[in-house]
Formats: C-alpha cells, structure tokens, sequence
C-alpha cells in the first residue's frame, strides 16, 4: 500500500510544479537554456539541495586539477538569479550525498570524509556534525524514506590505490541522529541508482564493482523488512546512468557506460515494479553517461548533458513514457557532465556546474520546459 506521506510529499511537488510550469518563462524561449548566476567557485561532483525556502544549495565537489575536495558551500536564489555565499561544511568533501529531511534540515554523508556527517541548517546557515555511518562511503546513495528515515546503501570505501565496493547500509534516523545497520545488499557496488518506488521500497540498480566492469543486477530494499531481495536484472550493465521515477509508477534507467573504460550507451530501460521486470524502451538520441535527468511538471523526464569520454555534451532531450520515445531539446550554452539538475519551485530546472572536459565550470544556466 502507498505510504500517506509519500502520496502527500508527491501530490505537493506535483501540485507546486503543475502550476508553476502554467507561468511565463519571463522571456526566455521554452525548451531552451538561458545562461544565469555563476557561482562564486567552480565545482563538479557536488551536490545541489531544493529547500524549502525555495533556493538551492549547492556544498562540496572538486574545484581544481590539484585538489581533491572542497568545503564551500553558495545558495541560489531563482528570485534574483544570484549565488551567495554560506557556512561551509565542517569537513571537505566530493562523491557525498545530500538529503533534505523532514525538519528542512540537509543531511551531508560520506564522500571525501568517508566516515562522517553533518547537517545543514538554512534557519543558521551553518553545517553542523551529526552521527557518522559505521562505514566510510563514497559513491554511495541517499533515499528518503516513507518513514522519515534515509537509507545509505553501499559505495566504496577509499584506500591508498582506488577503492572497493561494499555491500553494506545504514538507515540514519533524525530522531536520533544516529546511524544503524539495515540488511546487506547481495552484490557490492557502488556508483549505483536508487529509486524509492511508490510502495516505499527502494530499487538499486546497476553499479560498478571496479576495476573493470558494470554491473546489470538490480535489488528492491524492503523498509518493512529492513532486507534487500533481488529483482529483474537490466538487459545492459550500467554504470554513470541515470534512473527517474515516472509518474506512471515505473522507473526509466538511462545511458551510462557498459563498464569503467567501455563504450557510453544511448539505449533506455524501463522498470515496471509490479512484475520486477525491465524491458527495453525508446534509445537517446546521444550517448551519454554522468548525464542528468529530471521529472518535468508535464511528466516528460529532461536529460541533460554528460559525456561520451572523448567530450562533454552540450545537448539535451526529452523522454515521453507516452510514447516511449526520446526527442531533441534546446541545448546547454556551455558542455558539461558532472553537474547537477535541480526543478525549481517556478517550473525552471537549475543546471549547475561540472566540467567541460579541459576544466571546471562555475556558470550555471536555466531550462524552460
């Protein structure tokens, strides 16, 4: 049965961005990019939050060839299209992740600082520690759950040459503020998706167990069990993909590589949980991995960039669950993978830096669908 507060936290973003996309682009030509606000650093593998405030904060990532992380963290404002600065994260960090919980708290895990965590507070302004994984993480994955609760599932462990891929997870509960330990996936990976299903479970799918090749097996994690159960396997191993939830209730997975050195796919699969089976569906009009994608209020899912190892893209398109087709869109004024895609409370979707291949990027552009 769906969880009333899934159904409620849905019916609200839905409703919010239904409305909003009704408006005026104020100018700007729909289906295309505008260039906005750059940041105040250049960073790719950061992360980027909606609060509820409505601006976005964008913490951590990498921001130049010789250093291996950063603390910033810059808030978007849609209102005046502008960054500016606020607290910076108690510990430098890339290859985390960042959770809005319940309280309007973000929850910051893992990454570069593989064995801790911190809470932003947008009250403050400030980042906070809170309760540390029993594992280092990096790679990893955060899911808001039905309950309140985030499920931190696998990711790698750093060590002196690379990493290795772990099976564990946790659920961090803010109650607490504390960590503990939930069922073991079947397979380490790390690199992975994650995708809270309308009946509060969660699918993890494809993944990279280094050094060499990716992963097409895919697991349900089942809250009210606390265990991971495996599912339908993709028909492609897939790593750097993407996976969106539709409204329709099934989960499109999307491009990535067939393995750490291999080819970037433009093929496309869809997850249909009540059978547990993937079948394939319309392919990209591009190869594309460390690409995003994001659920638009008309229920079209917008892919941006990403790359195909030679070059950053600059193109987009769009997917119809419809029609099970992909389509050309406007294009990004810079290339660039590695980003991150944020829908606006105004229906705009924020995309924000990355990297253009040569260097990073701190511009940061707007689509209207």
């Amino acid at each position: 049965m769906r969880s009333s507060k899934f159904t409620g936290r849905m019916a609200l973003l839905v409703g919010l961005a239904a409305s909003s996309s009704l408006g005026s682009c104020g100018g700007q030509t729909r289906g295309s990019f505008s260039i906005t606000g750059s940041m105040i650093t250049a960073r790719s593998r950061h992360t980027a939050t909606l609060l509820p405030n409505g601006k976005v904060l964008v913490a951590g990532g990498v921001c130049c060839a010789n250093e291996p992380a950063i603390a910033s963290a810059e808030l978007y404002d849609s209102a005046t299209g502008t960054f500016t600065s606020t607290g910076s994260m108690v510990t430098a960090r890339a290859g985390h992740t960042a959770t809005l919980l319940p309280s309007g708290l973000v929850l910051v895990v893992g990454g570069s600082d593989p064995k801790s965590a911190e809470l932003y507070d947008p009250a403050t302004g400030t980042f906070t520690t809170t309760g540390g994984p029993a594992e280092g993480r990096f790679g990893h994955t955060a899911t808001l759950l039905p309950s309140g609760e985030v499920l931190v599932a696998a990711g790698g462990y750093p060590r002196t040459i690379g990493f290795f891929p772990i099976a564990s997870a946790e659920l961090y509960d803010s109650g607490t503020v504390m960590f503990t330990a939930t069922g073991s996936l079947a397979t380490a990976r790390t690199s992975h998706t994650a995708t809270l299903l309308p009946s509060g479970k969660v699918l993890v799918a494809g993944g990279d167990p280094p050094p060499v090749y990716s992963l097409a097996s895919a697991e349900l994690y089942d809250p009210a069990t606390g265990t991971f159960a495996a599912t339908g396997s993709l028909a492609a191993g897939r790593v750097g993909h993407s996976s969106t939830l539709l409204p329709v209730g099934m989960v499109l997975v999307a491009g990535g590589a067939s393995s750490n050195n291999g080819p970037t796919l433009a093929s496309a699969e869809l997850y249909d949980p009540a059978t547990g089976i993937f079948t394939a569906t319309g392919t990209m009009l591009t190869q594309r991995m460390a690409h995003t994608a994001s659920l638009l209020p008309n229920g079209k899912v917008l892919v941006v960039g990403g790359t195909t190892r030679s070059s950053s893209l600059a193109s987009s398109e769009l997917y119809d669950s419809v029609t099970g087709t992909f389509t050309s869109t406007g294009s990004m004024v810079t290339a660039r993978a590695g980003h991150t895609a944020t829908l606006l409370p105004n229906g705009k979707v924020l995309v924000v830096g990355g990297s253009d291949i040569s260097s990073l990027l701190a511009s940061a552009e707007l689509y209207c669908p």
